[in-house]
């Protein structure tokens, strides 16, 4: 009679898990999202992974004619109801789309400049300075780890260095809790910064104010530092596209890659 019971109680499971895997694989498998209306949205627009290719290193991503086109048609369509919300910082982002976007959210949120142009920024850590050496001394051990130093932040970047992941994932989460920073998981790069506004934060500060205000906000980013933003997008009644490969997210739609991306904007002109 146990073994029975065993084995009714294992079918039971076994259709529980089931259950939960049909339940993952609908978060996952996402449809692509419907053609882009421009009359009544609001873009915020991840830069790396979502607009351009990830590079091995940041300074590789470059102006590219065809993004920095299709960026000012929108801006225009759109009344400029755009923004571009970001890890990198105000001066990476006007660099590589060649000043066409006024509404960006730089270093994760932390400075923030509004359709108008105004700069709103957190005054830097304390600490930052100790986190700076400490990465620039973990780098020195393979010329594959690249140091970002982003002012309000600082990034290791180990995509060129793999096999000291682990060890730089520990090593960043080992200072911010030594110190107050805040730790930012990224694709192959950790980052401390600032304590303050998030990506989240931006999105919900533009909304507040003119022209954004009243849209319905579409974010579209490719990982974990965006989910926040699609959060703050839903919050507010739109949606979040999640851009690359199908994986656990909160947005609504998946593109499966920049190059989908860009098409679906021009699509929408």
């Amino acid at each position: 009679m146990a073994r029975l019971g065993s084995k009714a109680a294992s079918k039971r499971w076994d259709s529980v898990r089931g259950e939960l895997m049909s339940i993952e694989e609908l978060t996952i498998q996402l449809p692509a999202p419907k053609p882009l209306g421009l009359r009544d949205c609001a873009l915020f627009l991840d830069l790396d992974g979502t607009l351009a290719p990830i590079a091995a290193r940041p300074q590789d991503v470059r102006p590219d004619p065809r993004r920095t086109g299709l960026l000012e048609r929108l801006v225009n369509a759109l009344d400029g109801r755009l923004a571009v919300v970001t890890g990198r910082t105000l001066a990476d982002v006007d660099r590589i789309l060649e000043g066409r976007v006024i509404a960006v959210a730089a270093v994760h949120g932390l400075v923030r400049r509004d359709a108008q142009g105004r700069l709103h920024e957190r005054p830097p850590h304390p600490d930052l300075e100790r986190a700076r050496e400490a990465f620039r001394e973990f780098a020195g051990r393979d010329s594959g780890l690249i140091v970002e130093d982003k002012g309000l932040s600082v990034a290791l970047h180990f995509r060129l260095a793999h096999q000291h992941a682990e060890a730089a994932r520990a090593l960043a989460h080992k200072i911010a809790e030594d110190t107050g920073l805040t730790v930012q998981d990224g694709d192959m790069v950790e980052e401390l910064r600032t304590p303050g506004p998030t990506k989240a934060d931006s999105v919900l500060a533009f909304m507040a104010e003119a022209p954004f205000k009243g849209a319905g906000p579409i974010f579209i980013g490719d990982d974990a530092t965006d989910e926040d933003g699609f959060a703050a997008a839903h919050q507010l009644h739109g949606c979040g596209i999640l851009v690359g490969a199908p994986k656990p997210t909160g947005a609504k739609y998946r593109l499966p890659g920049v190059e989908a991306t860009l098409a679906w904007l021009e699509a929408g002109l």
